[in-house]
């Protein structure tokens, strides 16, 4: 096991269910910042957050999309979001952002096994 030196921050949730894609978001902006090297894995219903058409959500919640758009501004450019998870979900690459790669079950698993601090929100 080698050490990594990026952060993978993983959102599982989908964009309006509640507050946890907005905070995982924060966290990597944060880490960002602070000139931590960020990898995104967007897991489940946290590949809803990627998908170009979204819209706000109730009175009061913003729409995640700006947020993942300007993502690239703080040089966090590793989105991914596994090959299983959009097969499940029934969405094609070609509907979410620029930028966005896929991984195999074996890739994601590597992720996990480095030794890397994770966020999982």
């Amino acid at each position: 096991m080698h050490a990594s030196e990026d952060f993978l921050v993983i959102i599982r949730h989908a964009p309006h269910n509640a507050s946890w894609l907005r905070e995982g978001l924060d966290a990597a902006l944060v880490a960002a910042a602070f000139g931590q090297s960020v990898r995104l894995l967007f897991m489940g219903e946290g590949a809803l957050a990627l998908c170009k058409a979204q819209q706000a959500g109730a009175p009061g919640q913003k729409a995640s999309l700006p947020t993942i758009d300007m993502l690239e501004m703080y040089d966090i450019d590793q989105l991914n979001v596994p090959e299983r998870t959009l097969d499940e979900l029934n969405i094609g690459l070609e509907s979410l952002v620029d930028g966005v790669s896929t991984l195999t079950d074996a890739q994601v698993n590597a992720l996990f096994s480095q030794n890397r601090p994770i966020l999982n929100f």
